[in-house]
């Protein structure tokens, strides 16, 4: 699936998809420290009370965000990103829903940190219009690895222990964006350390799954 520059709405799969891929790789990548670190020193992927993120610390921050029964806003910037710089300026939120983040979203604006806002409900993503002369709002560098589903596997591919036997990370994956997980499998075919050489910490990965409502039949291990 590509993602055009600048992204258009139709580039993002559904936002239930969306976000239980993003939730899959938040989860196998948690542990009881990360979840303990204040999030401004956070980074890579992770879920918690505000929704789902995504942290490089350098070049891009992401974060989905569940506003009620069908509705999501996905906001965030990556370097690439042209809209805060745009000139005539960019209303980022025109024509937005009553339900969005404003306070949140108009301190990111203020503090010049917000690259783009998309929002779902109705099953489509929206947002603001913007002009011809735009040539990129991060999208596409930001969130491709969530788009792309064959690089998504090939992630998820380095947390599985191949030794182990039980479905694969296309069978898991499928699971999870289906919502039908039984994710004590997927706790089972984990690798007992991370693609780093960490020790995987299960009870974290799991409760990552609980937070995500991807936990189908798992307790914590």
């Amino acid at each position: 699936m590509t993602i055009h520059r600048p992204g258009l709405p139709g580039d993002l799969p559904a936002a239930e998809v969306l976000w239980a891929r993003w939730a899959l790789i938040a989860a196998v990548e948690a542990t009881t420290e990360r979840e303990e670190t204040p999030t401004v020193h956070r980074s890579g992927h992770w879920i918690d009370e505000d929704g789902l993120h995504w942290d490089d610390c350098g070049c891009t921050w992401w974060v989905m965000s569940r506003m009620g029964e069908g509705r999501f806003v996905l906001y965030g910037e990556d370097e690439s990103s042209g809209v805060k710089w745009h000139e005539p300026p960019i209303d980022m939120l025109a024509g937005g829903p009553d339900w969005l983040p404003y306070e949140e979203l108009r301190d990111r604006l203020e503090g010049y940190e917000l690259g783009c806002v998309y929002w779902y409900e109705n099953g489509a993503w929206s947002r603001a219009p913007y002009p011809d002369s735009l040539g990129d709002d991060g999208l596409d560098c930001g969130l491709s690895d969530f788009v792309d589903r064959a690089a998504l596997l090939r992630d998820l591919a380095c947390h599985i222990d191949g030794t182990v036997p039980g479905p694969g990370a296309a069978d898991l994956l499928a699971d999870v964006e289906a919502y039908r997980l039984d994710a004590r499998l997927l706790l089972e075919r984990l690798g007992s350390t991370d693609p780093d050489g960490d020790p995987r910490d299960l009870p974290a990965v799991a409760r990552s799954l609980d937070r995500a409502g991807l936990s189908g039949s798992a307790t914590a291990m």
